[in-house]
């Protein structure tokens, strides 16, 4: 069978976001998921509080998740790692929602505005970072009612939650915005590109 990945390295991806494992999935991409826990609120309101850029925070948590993989992969291991950080137009860094209320809440808030979402993409390999990479696509709302924004809700289910803005373009969500100026991918929530393109310079992929 003709595959698009090289035998001698195997990819793990350090997320359990369904979004990324998807996009890889869509990709043709054969990979192991592994993840270890960190405290994202915790470390991102410390990078906040540090004044660090929102571009840069969102690698810094890209990277602390990957690391912490990384440091147990084995030789013959690429692992990858993402995140995704919500920037309002007045620099706010708001939470993904816990429930279908603050859900509700956060839609209206960003209702009829235009938000940045940091996507970072980061590579390790043998312990260390051997690439990263930022997409900062701008996502603007519709001016949207509560009771759409209610009906929204009600239909797109629990899987919304787990989205830092609420939404999935390839889904339900599609129907919140009215613009999106950037990287497309990266608003699903990896910038699938630029991380082909660097697995195929780690020679986890065929390069032609």
């Amino acid at each position: 069978m003709i595959e698009l990945q090289r035998p001698e390295l195997r990819l793990v991806l350090a997320s359990a976001s369904p979004a990324r494992r998807r996009l890889l999935e869509a990709a043709g991409l054969v990979f192991e998921v592994r993840t270890i826990p960190v405290d994202e609120v915790l470390v991102r309101d410390g990078l906040k509080a540090d004044g660090v850029a929102g571009d840069e925070a969102a690698v810094a948590l890209a990277s602390l998740k990957g690391e912490r993989v990384a440091m147990a992969a084995g030789r013959d291991e690429i692992v990858l790692a993402g995140d995704q950080l919500l920037e309002t137009a007045d620099g706010l860094w708001p939470d993904k929602p816990e429930d279908k209320a603050s859900l509700e809440r956060q839609l209206l808030r960003l209702a009829g505005t235009t938000h940045t979402l940091h996507t970072a993409a980061v590579v390790f390999r043998g312990g260390s970072r051997v690439w990263h990479h930022v997409a900062s696509p701008k996502v603007t709302l519709r001016a949207l009612s509560d009771d759409f924004v209610a009906r929204y809700v009600a239909l797109a289910g629990d899987e919304a939650l787990g989205c830092v803005g609420g939404y999935q373009i390839e889904g339900l969500g599609a129907h919140l915005l009215a613009n999106i100026r950037g990287d497309a991918h990266a608003v699903e929530g990896l910038p699938l590109l630029p991380v082909l393109a660097a697995l195929r310079t780690q020679g986890v992929l065929w390069d032609g």
